[in-house]
């Protein structure tokens, strides 16, 4: 009888034993891995109430609340960070990005400020003088800052010799070829322009080395790829500095070639890849993404594809962006399209077929109008589906054209940067009375249009904040409008922060993952040195991001910041 009862006695203590085990492994699995406390956590609650901390499980949030209700869910495992009342956004997302050629241009000369021929030049032979013989591009100059005289190959034939040259535009509608390279990419006193750009030539009729548009292809076939291991490389280098500036997501548009798609997938699978990606093609290559899509899904949440980038018009500084009148200072055109509107319409209507995601850019205000119609034909096909069609730049508008966004259910994909940039010149470009329409941010939310915002990096900087006080202060770079530049078109912080966070999270269909923060969605957030919400506005180009925490784990520290302080 005793043996039955220490049987008994044993296997009912084996099973509480297990009962205990279970309700441990339980009750640690609603334990966090990490809790940031004492905190301001924007969760854009229409009350316009913060939260005061985060705990995070895994790559995901577990809960946003008090500082006491989060403390409950700490173990003696879990990390606490205090951040000392700091505000605590979502991470920012940045919707338009060049992100290889940004990345490789962390190594580039530098012309963004050169503000005379005399230092642009300068450059370009201490550059050549150090690596001869080797290309020299990028660049980003900007002839505004030098009274608008278009460079020539003649301020640096002398100094570069045979080491080419092919320096762009800030905005990259237009690059300037020293004779070497022009030789290298056979363009001639013969040679005629390409269908959607320009060859500049001098009284003569020979090339003065500037080329716009898709006359630069010929150059860009020229010059050597980089390397695997350069890209692989000056990808780490450009994370970096998305992620010092609390960029959590970028949207790539890759304008020529999949390079940065296939650079993309490799660092991935390397586990090297330092934010998370959405990946666009050209989208003359629609055929080939739709295959690619069918044979390899659409990725997983660090790195997406099935999204195409095209181009209906070029530049307003390169006087090639689309117009219905012509421009104001160039009175002998009114734009060009980068391809055929025939061409360009066809695979607007492939891409959709197909299921693609469709943005292409559009500068002008014919542009824009002529884009929303080969929408609006999509849409009259099959209303069913949720396109949601994007609109790249959408910088200049006629007052009609933004109840045709809204009706349409088009996304803004803007980048706030280019609006204190232009605004120092745009004004001799396109006149007073178009201007009313430009940068229109405070018009398309009036519209109750969906509006993003981004960088363009690296034709504009890749950081947020300096996005967000253009959107709120709109003073141009110049320091000429310190009560902002078409004023009437100003947002709020909330409106410009949502732009960088959960509308850019809607426009790459993520919206139930990441753009806020709440239980259950994933772990992407920044904190801030100083809260945007309360600062005075003109103190806004002053905040930096301290933390940059992906899939809940810490991918930047600021200096000075630690991982337990």
């Amino acid at each position: 009888m005793q043996r039955v009862i220490k049987s008994c006695l044993s296997v009912g203590l084996s099973a509480a034993c297990l009962v205990a085990s279970f309700c441990q492994s339980a009750l640690a699995a609603d334990k966090a891995d990490a809790i940031y406390v004492n905190a301001r956590v924007w969760t854009d609650a229409k009350d316009g109430s913060f939260a005061q901390a985060i705990a995070v499980k895994g790559d995901s949030i577990l809960a946003v609340d008090t500082n006491a209700a989060v403390r409950t869910l700490a173990s003696d495992k879990t990390k606490v960070i205090d951040v000392g009342g700091r505000l605590i956004t979502p991470g920012f997302i940045d919707n338009h990005t060049h992100f290889v050629d940004g990345s490789l241009s962390l190594a580039d000369v530098d012309l963004r400020d050169a503000a005379t021929p005399e230092e642009f030049s300068r450059r370009i032979a201490a550059r050549a003088k150090a690596q001869p013989g080797e290309w020299i591009l990028r660049g980003n100059w900007d002839h505004e800052l030098w009274g608008a005289k278009l460079p020539e190959r003649s301020w640096i034939d002398a100094q570069t010799g045979n080491t080419p040259v092919f320096v762009v535009r800030l905005d990259g509608h237009m690059g300037l070829a020293n004779s070497a390279a022009l030789k290298l990419a056979g363009i001639g006193d013969s040679t005629k322009d390409p269908v959607g750009g320009e060859i500049i030539r001098d009284a003569k009729g020979k090339p003065t080395g500037l080329l716009k548009d898709t006359a630069m292809d010929a150059v860009y076939r020229a010059i050597p790829q980089p390397s695997h291991k350069q890209i692989d490389a000056a990808l780490q280098r450009g994370f970096q500095e998305a992620l010092s500036h609390g960029v959590t997501q970028i949207h790539d548009m890759s304008d020529g070639n999949w390079v940065a798609l296939e650079s993309f997938r490799r660092v991935h699978a390397a586990g090297k890849l330092g934010t998370r990606v959405y990946s666009f093609v050209p989208i003359a290559d629609w055929a080939k993404l739709a295959e690619f899509v069918k044979a390899n899904g659409r990725g997983d949440e660090w790195l997406r594809w099935g999204a195409v980038k095209g181009f209906v018009d070029g530049s307003l500084g390169s006087t090639t962006a689309w117009f219905y009148e012509p421009f104001t200072d160039a009175p002998s055109t009114s734009g060009l399209t980068m391809v055929d509107p025939k061409d360009l319409a066809a695979r607007i209507e492939g891409a959709d077929r197909a299921g693609l995601h469709i943005a292409v850019h559009a500068i002008g205000d014919r542009a824009n109008d002529w884009l929303l119609d080969q929408y609006a034909q999509a849409m009259k096909r099959d209303s069913s589906r949720d396109r949601r069609f994007r609109i790249e730049h959408a910088q200049h508008l006629r007052p009609g054209t933004f109840a045709k966004y809204k009706q349409l259910n088009v996304i803004a994909s803007m980048q706030p940067y280019h609006a204190i940039d232009d605004g120092r010149w745009a004004e001799k470009r396109i006149g007073a009375e178009r201007l009313k329409g430009t940068y229109a941010f405070r018009s398309f939310l009036d519209a109750g249009v969906v509006l993003t915002f981004g960088s363009d990096w690296a034709v504009a900087p890749l950081d947020p904040i300096t996005g967000i006080d253009a959107a709120v202060n709109r003073r141009t770079i110049d320091g000429k409008n310190p009560n902002g530049w078409q004023p009437q078109q100003r947002i709020s912080v909330v409106e410009a922060v949502r732009a960088y966070t959960s509308a850019n999270a809607y426009a790459g269909f993520q919206e139930k993952r990441v753009g806020a923060l709440k239980a259950g969605m994933l772990a992407d957030f920044v904190v801030l040195s100083a809260d945007l919400f309360s600062i005075p506005a003109d103190q806004i180009p002053k905040v930096k991001a301290l933390r940059t925490v992906i899939g809940g784990k810490e991918r930047y520290l600021a200096p000075g910041q630690t991982a337990k302080p």
